[in-house]
């Protein structure tokens, strides 16, 4: 059952978080579609309440609102949200997905879901591999930038790990800023023959990488379209995560 003021407050919320400036209450009242005497009164109450905060002539988030929200996103576990989605793709696709996390110059397996079938791409959870020859690692190197790249192919060598594993730190550069622009990585045979990857990236509230989505499968059997179902998977674990808003239902 749905309660009006609730609805409203929540309105009002949802597009103050929108700016990373104070609200005028024209803007607030104009894009919550409430009469400005209402927004105002509600404000008013959030405002008396912790939950926004009066900056000039604007409205914005209050402290009290994000406190809330740091402690509930310190409750949120990555790897317990992410499991019923990986296990949704992993179901779609008959392929296996992948959890990882950065650590030092690798990436490290924290979660997987693999399919009921003979042929398929087994990752064993706490393996880990350069980032250099893996999709999320190329996107979490691309991510931090330039400098950071050639600081990585110093400490690490660019390791060959077969024919496929770029080695020349200039492509490798080109490569990884490519794949953050597109959003998308892949790994075509570079960590290992036969074996082909597709990943992105989640980042947290900070916009920082947090953690990849990948899927992996015999080189013969990869999509290009599976690249969009990472995606999708990624912006419906970010929504879980608190990291971002969910498009706003039509009024």
């Amino acid at each position: 059952m749905s309660i009006q003021v609730i609805d409203r407050l929540s309105r009002l919320l949802e597009v103050i978080a929108q700016y990373d400036r104070p609200v005028s209450l024209k803007i607030l009242s104009a894009e919550s579609e409430l009469h400005t005497s209402t927004t105002f009164r509600i404000l008013t109450s959030l405002i008396e309440n912790g939950f926004v905060e009066r900056e000039g002539e604007g409205y914005r988030l209050g402290t009290k609102l994000i406190a809330l929200g740091h402690r509930a996103a310190g409750q949120v576990d990555l790897k317990e949200t992410a499991e019923p989605i990986m296990a949704a793709l992993c179901d779609e696709l008959n392929e296996t997905v992948n959890l990882t996390q950065r650590e030092g110059d690798e990436v490290i397996y924290i979660g997987r879901k693999i399919p009921n079938r003979m042929m398929r791409v087994e990752q064993v959870i706490g393996s880990r591999a350069p980032l250099h020859v893996t999709a999320v690692g190329k996107l979490m190197l691309g991510s931090a930038g330039e400098a950071a790249i050639r600081a990585y192919a110093e400490s690490n060598g660019l390791k060959r790990m077969t024919n496929n594993t770029i080695t020349d730190v200039e492509a490798l550069i080109a490569h990884c800023t490519a794949a953050v622009q597109a959003g998308i990585a892949f790994d075509d045979e570079e960590a290992e023959i036969g074996v082909a990857c597709v990943g992105v990236l989640l980042l947290n509230e900070h916009h920082q990488p947090l953690a990849g989505l990948s899927i992996s499968a015999p080189a013969e059997r990869r999509q290009a379209f599976w690249g969009e179902k990472l995606l999708a998977a990624r912006d419906q674990l970010a929504v879980r995560m608190g990291f971002a808003s969910p498009e706003a239902e039509p009024q």
